[in-house]
Parts: structure tokens; C-alpha cells; sequence
């Protein structure tokens, strides 16, 4: 079993590593695909690994929604004017260019 230190080494290496993606994702108009991996785990804890949500749940399934529609549900939230309980909190933290790496992520995956 590691040390707690050894631990607490490796946590904060991945966390580095992590916010150097979203660095470099943010420092180009489309992210690497590391970063665009890290990116659209930030949607996991909702909507599943890979945007499959639980089917008969009530939040969406985002694998396979139309690229267009999901770019224009994000901005929605980010803008306000559609209503959330979470989403129009983490939409603000998007880029245009990152709601669209995202939509055109998500809507690739069947």
C-alpha cells in the first residue's frame, strides 16, 4: 500500500496534469484529445462516462444528441434563459470554442 505522501503526490500530479489540459484546451480553438477527454469528463458525474446517462432518468443522455442542438442548449444555459438547477452554473465556465469541441464530442459518440 503507497504512503500517504506518495498518494497525495500522485493526486496532485493528475490535478496538475489536468489543469495543464484545460490550459492548453483554452490556448487552442479545438483541444487536444487529452484535453478534450478531461473537458467532457467534467459532464460525467451527471450525464454518465461518455454522455450515457441511466436510461429513464431524468437527466439527458448526450451521446448522440445532434451537435447543433447541444451547442444551443449550453449557450442557453450559459446565457440564462433556460431554467437549471446546475447547468447554467457550469455552462458559464464554457468557452464558445469549448461548447462546441463538447457538442461535436458528444454528438460523435452512438
Amino acid at each position: 500500500m503507497p504512503s500517504p505522501t506518495a498518494a497525495r503526490v500522485r493526486r496532485t500530479s493528475l490535478v496538475a496534469a489536468l489543469l495543464l489540459c484545460g490550459a492548453a484546451a483554452r490556448a487552442q480553438s479545438v483541444p487536444a484529445p487529452l484535453a478534450m477527454h478531461a473537458l467532457a469528463a467534467t459532464c460525467a458525474n451527471c450525464h454518465g462516462t461518455e454522455g450515457r446517462a441511466v436510461p429513464g432518468e431524468a437527466i439527458p443522455r448526450l451521446a448522440g444528441q445532434s451537435r447543433e442542438a447541444l451547442a444551443a442548449s449550453l449557450r442557453t444555459f450559459r446565457d440564462g434563459s433556460r431554467p437549471a438547477t446546475v447547468m447554467h452554473q457550469l455552462a458559464k465556465g464554457f468557452s464558445n470554442e469549448e461548447i462546441d469541441a463538447l457538442a461535436a464530442y458528444f454528438a460523435a459518440l452512438r
